[in-house]
């Protein structure tokens, strides 16, 4: 059984426009396109999908947090972890690590990581390792962000359930390291990865 992801997060019209007002329509719609990843994506967006987005738009990049599970957005946390309250939409991994940078009052940068302590054996925060945390949306998203169809990903899911081992009955540890060496090939490709450059450009 699904479970169903929280389908909203509150907006502030007013503090958007003052957060955005130096940006372009440009980047102001690839803001918005994160803070929508990052909601449907249980409060991280993955380090790939997130430079893929922003490119050289460092305001774009300003707006966001980065750590070893990838980026997010401070704000859009605060709000996610307030609706969190009535659901769990956020995932386990990402709360912990939201709680030990609140603790530790860590001041945002692109040097700012997750403590040593945190990457111990056994410890649940290292991206990937909580698989059984991981739906099919989930696995969905992250396909079609990368370029390739639902219907791959369904098969990616389906090939490693339902223990997450692969065909030499090896624990799977790192679901998206696999996706990218193993189902991320170009023979795979069936739709075009999104480009901001590209007006015309639809996304599936």
């Amino acid at each position: 059984m699904k479970i169903a992801k929280d389908p909203a997060f509150l907006f502030y019209p007013s503090d958007f426009l003052t957060g955005t007002m130096f940006m372009s329509h440009e980047q102001i719609g690839i803001y918005i396109r994160l803070l929508c990843s990052q909601h449907q994506h249980g409060g991280v967006i993955d380090k790939i999908s997130f430079n893929s987005l922003v490119g050289n738009n460092e305001i774009v990049r300003t707006k966001f947090i980065e750590i070893d599970l990838g980026f997010y957005n401070q704000r859009l946390a605060d709000e996610m972890e307030k609706r969190n309250k009535k659901s769990n939409n956020i995932s386990k991994a990402v709360k912990e690590v939201w709680e030990k940078r609140k603790e530790s009052n860590a001041i945002p940068s692109k040097n700012n990581a997750i403590p040593k302590e945190s990457k111990k054996k056994g410890n649940r925060i290292l991206m990937g390792i909580v698989n059984e945390n991981v739906n099919e949306n989930e696995i969905e998203d992250y396909f079609v962000l990368n370029g390739y169809s639902k219907e791959l990903a369904n098969k990616f899911y389906l090939h490693y359930q339902p223990d997450w081992t692969d065909s030499n009955g090896k624990k799977v540890k790192d679901w998206k390291k696999k996706a990218q060496t193993v189902w991320f090939k170009e023979e795979n490709k069936q739709v075009k990865k999104y480009d901001p450059t590209n007006p015309n450009q639809m996304i599936y």
